[in-house]
C-alpha cells in the first residue's frame, strides 16, 4: 500500500492513502480515538483518497489507531482459528 503524506504539521496531517478501505478503517478509529476531526475526500472515483486528520497530536494519534486496529484483527484471528 503506498501512502503519500501530503501535509505534516503538529496537530494537522493530509495523508494520500492507495486504499479506500484502509482510509475509511483509519477515519473510524481516529475518531473512536479522540480526533477533532477525521474525514476522507477524493476528488474523483479515479483518484486516491486523502485522510484529513485534525487532533492534538496528529501523528501519535494515527500511531495509536494502527495499533488499536492491530490488536483487534489479532483478537479476531486468535477467535477464528478457536472456531476449528
Amino acid at each position: 500500500m503506498e501512502i503519500k503524506i501530503l501535509k505534516d504539521e503538529k496537530n494537522e496531517l493530509d495523508i494520500e492513502l492507495s486504499s479506500l478501505t484502509i482510509a475509511e478503517i483509519l477515519r473510524v478509529y481516529l475518531n473512536k480515538e479522540g480526533a477533532k476531526v477525521a474525514a476522507w475526500k477524493r476528488e474523483h472515483p479515479t483518484k486516491n483518497p486523502i485522510l484529513h486528520i485534525e487532533a492534538d497530536n496528529a501523528k501519535t494519534l494515527v500511531k495509536k489507531a494502527i495499533k488499536a486496529i492491530e490488536k483487534e484483527v489479532d483478537t479476531a484471528v486468535d477467535e477464528f482459528k478457536k472456531l476449528k
